[in-house]
């Protein structure tokens, strides 16, 4: 059976107004921000299938047939997809974010659970128990930060601000640049409050207009979050954080415990199926410092590692993945290929049209629709000019 995924969108603040339709032909009357078209089963915001011709949420279905959706292998305590697939649209950036380890998360939420925090407290940091580590490929220039820069390039960078105001707290990573000061300066940083965090702010603001010229694409970025965020420490993110633009067509990885942060464009991300964030700045909302210190990595990611490198295989691009929550590939069917399935599998027509075939069953799926096989089919066909974004386990 080949399903057709209709999908909820979440509007948040800093979604784009323009970028899903201009791109997708995805009808917005309303003018809203769209920032998250999400495809999947997580029970806050499920798309839905037709059976027998009445609309069902797609997390109910799995739950109910979990051996047909998710194959023979998946375990029964787990009657849902393990991925979360979403059109995101950012027109102004995310805020800076670190989401935990497996076992992080684990302990994270049983502890919180255990003081009764409520779920949809403003103060709680797990949602769930499970770990977030994410792809994101660009559909359209794709700006982000992802990790901390080497440690070499944090010393440069803060040298050459020479700010009076965080001079004590980046003397010792200067002298000795290693995980364990970097922690110390960042966490020390962060913490600011009051005069203190004020007197940062406004010493880091005017440095960079009287030697702007020696940081300009540092100088951008904190003039756009300046703009939504004006006394928010997380002004200082580029001064740690790599900055990188994917061009269309290009990945990379977030791996858990990792700073990172999406700024302007549309892409196509597939993460576990959690809910888990820590802010780090760039939010009006709760920033736990001590458990993101606690979560967080510090070490550096080179730039050169950021993006990665897909293998060709008959007509698809295969990302290396390294968890077992998600796959993902790129699929230019041209002539046709055959596909075997061993899991639930969810196809998104990035561009032009492909024909889906399953056993006698013919779907024409074009620009912008998704479709959802289940792992009972055990294999697909798929013919035609377009290109489809692929997302399995």
């Amino acid at each position: 059976m080949i399903y057709t995924l209709k999908n909820p969108i979440k509007n948040f603040p800093w979604g784009s107004r323009t970028a899903i339709f201009d791109y997708f032909g995805i009808e917005n009357p309303n003018s809203d921000h769209q920032a998250e078209l999400w495809m999947g089963a997580h029970p806050l915001a499920s798309s839905s299938i037709s059976v027998d011709g009445v609309e069902v949420h797609l997390c109910d279905v799995i739950s109910q047939n979990p051996e047909y959706w998710l194959g023979k292998q998946a375990p029964t305590s787990i009657a849902s997809l393990p991925f979360l697939m979403k059109i995101l649209a950012a027109e102004e950036p995310l805020s800076i974010q670190v989401h935990p380890s497996k076992h992080g998360a684990e302990q994270g939420f049983a502890l919180e659970n255990k003081k009764a925090i409520p779920l949809d407290a403003a103060s709680r940091n797990y949602k769930d128990d499970n770990h977030k580590p994410e792809l994101v490929y660009a559909i359209t220039p794709y700006l982000a930060m992802n990790g901390f820069r080497e440690f070499e390039s944090i010393v440069i960078l803060f040298d050459c601000l020479n700010l009076i105001s965080i001079e004590d707290i980046f003397a010792p990573f200067k002298s000795k640049p290693c995980s364990t000061s970097l922690k110390t300066f960042f966490s020390a940083l962060l913490s600011l409050t009051g005069e203190k965090k004020d007197k940062a702010i406004s010493e880091l603001i005017y440095t960079l207009k009287i030697n702007g010229s020696d940081f300009t694409e540092e100088v951008a970025l904190v003039e756009r979050f300046q703009k939504l965020y004006p006394k928010d420490i997380g002004l200082f993110s580029p001064f740690f954080l790599n900055v990188i633009e994917l061009k269309p067509g290009e990945a990379m990885f977030l791996y858990a415990e990792t700073p990172h942060a999406y700024i302007h464009g549309l892409g196509v991300e597939i993460m576990a199926n959690s809910d888990n964030v820590l802010r780090a700045g760039l939010t009006p909302k709760h920033i736990d410092v001590e458990e993101l210190v606690n979560n967080t990595k510090f070490e550096p990611i080179p730039f050169s590692d950021l993006r990665m490198k897909a293998e060709s295989i008959e007509g698809r691009e295969v990302y290396p993945i390294p968890v077992e929550d998600f796959k993902f590939d790129i699929l230019t069917p041209g002539e046709g290929h055959d596909i075997s399935v061993s899991s639930a599998e969810i196809l998104l027509c990035l561009s032009g049209s492909v024909v889906v075939k399953v056993d006698s069953e013919i779907r024409l799926v074009t620009k912008g629709e998704s479709v959802i096989f289940p792992a009972a089919i055990e294999n697909y066909s798929v013919l035609g000019e377009g290109q489809l974004a692929r997302a399995y386990y």
